[in-house]
This record gives C-alpha cells, sequence and structure tokens, in this order.
C-alpha cells in the first residue's frame, strides 16, 4: 500500500525542516532595479574625500546597504561618501565630508553630527562614486529627506548597475 501526500503538505514539510535544521539561504531578488540618481543629490559634493571613522563629534548615524542590480547580492567594499548641512559645518565644508567602506553583507554606517536643515529640510548627500570605486558600477548621488528634523538615523540603499 502505497501513501500519497499532497504536493502542499511535501513542500511545507520540506519548507519547515529546513528552516528549523539551522541551514540558511540567502535570500536574493531576481530583477532588483537600480537606483537612479536624485536632484540635487551631488550639490556641494567634494571628489575623493577621505575614508573616515566619523565624520566630526558624532551623535547622528547615516547607514545603508548597497545591493547589485539585477540578482540584489550585496556589494563588499564598495566605497560611499556621505555629506550633510549639520550642527558642525555646512554641506559645503571639507570637514562635512567623509567616506566609508561596505562590509561583507554590502553594508555601511558613519557616525555624524546632528543633520539639521537646509533649504527648509532635514537630508542627506551619499554618492557612490566610481571615479574612486574599482568596483566597475555607475555613480549614483542621493538626497534622502529625513522625516523630521529630529531624527538621529538615516538608512538609505544603493542598487547599482554594472557600468
Amino acid at each position: 500500500m502505497t501513501t500519497s501526500l499532497p504536493r502542499r503538505t511535501v513542500l511545507a514539510t520540506g519548507t519547515a525542516a529546513l528552516l528549523t535544521s539551522g541551514l540558511t539561504i540567502p535570500a536574493r531578488a531576481a530583477g532588483v532595479a537600480p537606483t537612479l540618481t536624485m536632484r540635487g543629490g551631488a550639490n556641494n559634493y567634494r571628489p575623493g574625500a577621505p575614508i573616515v571613522d566619523r565624520i566630526g563629534g558624532g551623535g547622528f548615524l547615516m547607514t545603508g546597504t548597497v545591493l547589485r542590480a539585477g540578482d540584489g547580492a550585496p556589494i563588499p567594499n564598495a566605497r560611499i561618501q556621505m555629506w550633510a548641512h549639520t550642527t558642525e559645518g555646512h554641506e559645503r565644508d571639507e570637514r562635512s565630508h567623509g567616506a566609508t567602506l561596505t562590509d561583507a553583507q554590502g553594508r555601511f554606517q558613519m557616525d555624524m553630527p546632528q543633520i539639521v536643515p537646509a533649504f527648509g529640510q532635514p537630508h542627506g548627500h551619499l554618492a557612490y562614486d566610481a571615479e574612486f570605486d574599482a568596483g566597475g558600477f555607475q555613480t549614483v548621488f542621493l538626497r534622502p529627506i529625513m522625516s523630521s528634523a529630529s531624527d538621529t538615523t538615516l538608512d538609505v540603499q544603493f542598487v547599482l548597475q554594472q557600468a
């Protein structure tokens, strides 16, 4: 006597066994669209800002992820530059600029002074500049606007397109 299980039961049981076994499969999204440069993103950009541990005295955390367009794979060692109008300086000031590298999971973070409104909007600037990175991706400039001037974090996502 052969017992036949419905396909749905087999799939659900197999998935549950996989999840409880401790085996993890990294999620990858097919067809992830590239991030487009935002209007005003390149304002006050200073090419080649140095890689630093923090900008100024800190207190505001800029974080993000850098992924590859298409498959959504993380991009390690991507150079991301950040700058903003802060409590310690204007976005055009050299001391308000710095860069960092992404980790193995494509994540980055930078501690910097509190962002304050410029032109009525609290916002940051971030860039992936292909000229200063050997990753082979297209340059992208971002200018995300914060929900509130009292926010102490800003998280962004870059999805980079091969050059």
